[in-house]
């Protein structure tokens, strides 16, 4: 076991000098034998997977490592975070090497051969490493589209193709760091929060929670344990949204009504908050007497237009919503003295312009207003 956790410590020190001007130094010998290492540990991850003792004193190995490597370091890529990396863990060195500049143009081209030894040649270590290097560089690939390719004027954008394609790579992302550590989707979303055009990047999250779920693809279906779908990578955009105040309520602003509607109506465990948010709102407004409508008191206070053309939006979704909306609005109207003349309670207004009909209706994501049975 000792001798175990010494290979495990030599390669995790290996894999931090991938990153930098050391490997100027290497020579073609020394890749080999780097790769040979990786996949020793590799075989070692598919042996012990059941393993629970030596599991455990790799994964507290690895979380050590872990914690001095300082989490995601400077790239996307994950480090040996967990004993499930140990499988990949000939992708993140090829992956390092591949990038940094420093190696030398012998060990950069013996590199590429192992990658890519050429017809004749079988070898099913190869194709598995080509083929998970093929897969990150989709995944980073979402990165560069989040951050260089902006919002198109499009009406519907759960349609729109670039969105689509920005979303199902953001899940496809997610479930990779997912595997690497439980709170990996959690820093990755605020390190993409931080780092990228915020307006775009919520539109993106809105149409990625509509994704329908992946099928498993044939490898997966081999290890069901590890499979993540896009029903997964959901419920970790909708964990990160509910943990994030400010996130969320900018998410419910930058939103089109009805595209935001879609989405509550899919992802239920939105709706109270939403509607917590819609409340908040609402008590910021006064009547004003002499224009005879409900006004704010600060610039970003929401106007009485959209928050009725919100909540219009909601009462056309399908039940529960529609019922938690309307059983949300009488209750508010209550607490409010539960008056039934206008200019007294903007709960009451908001029921009576909405029964009645008396603001211009607007068709909004392909929904068709029809506000009979409110």
């Amino acid at each position: 076991m000792e001798s175990l956790l010494q290979h495990l410590d030599r390669f995790s020190e290996l894999l931090a000098v991938s990153r930098t001007t050391h490997v100027s130094t290497w020579d073609p010998a020394t890749v080999r034998r780097a790769l040979q290492w990786a996949r020793y540990l590799r075989h070692i991850h598919q042996r012990f997977g059941r393993h629970g003792r030596i599991r455990m004193a790799l994964e507290r190995r690895l979380h050590n490592h872990w914690r001095q490597e300082g989490g995601f370091g400077r790239g996307l890529v994950p480090g040996l975070a967990n004993f499930q990396a140990l499988g990949r863990c000939d992708v993140l060195l090829t992956l390092r090497l591949l990038e940094n500049r420093a190696l030398g143009d012998a060990a950069r081209h013996h590199l590429l051969q192992q990658l890519f030894p050429g017809p004749g040649v079988p070898d099913a270590d190869e194709e598995t490493l080509q083929e998970s290097l093929a897969s990150l560089a989709r995944r980073r690939s979402a990165v560069h589209l989040l951050r260089f390719n902006g919002y198109r004027e499009n009406p519907n954008l759960q349609e729109d193709s670039l969105m689509k394609t920005q979303a199902e790579l953001l899940l496809e992302r997610l479930q990779e760091v997912g595997k690497a550590e439980a709170e990996g989707p959690t820093r990755f979303l605020s390190s993409l929060w931080e780092r990228l055009p915020k307006n775009n990047f919520l539109k993106v999250i809105a149409v990625a929670l509509l994704q329908p779920p992946l099928s498993p693809r044939p490898q997966e279906e081999l290890e069901p344990g590890i499979h993540k779908t896009h029903g997964e990578g959901s419920q970790a955009l909708v964990h990160w949204l509910l943990g994030n105040s400010e996130v969320f309520a900018a998410f419910c602003r930058a939103l089109p009504v009805g595209l935001l509607t879609l989405v509550t109506s899919r992802h239920p465990a939105l709706s109270p908050v939403y509607l917590g948010l819609l409340t908040d709102w609402g008590q910021r407004l006064h009547y004003d007497l002499q224009k005879g409508i409900w006004v704010g008191t600060e610039p970003q206070d929401v106007p009485w237009e959209e928050l009725h053309d919100r909540f219009l939006s909601l009462c056309q979704a399908p039940s529960p919503l529609k019922d938690e909306v309307l059983t949300s609005l009488e209750t508010c109207k209550a607490q409010d003295g539960d008056f039934e003349v206008p200019g007294l309670s903007i709960w009451t207004d908001l029921l009576l312009a909405l029964r009645s009909g008396a603001f211009r209706k607007k068709q909004i994501l392909g929904f068709s207003p029809d506000l009979s049975s409110v």
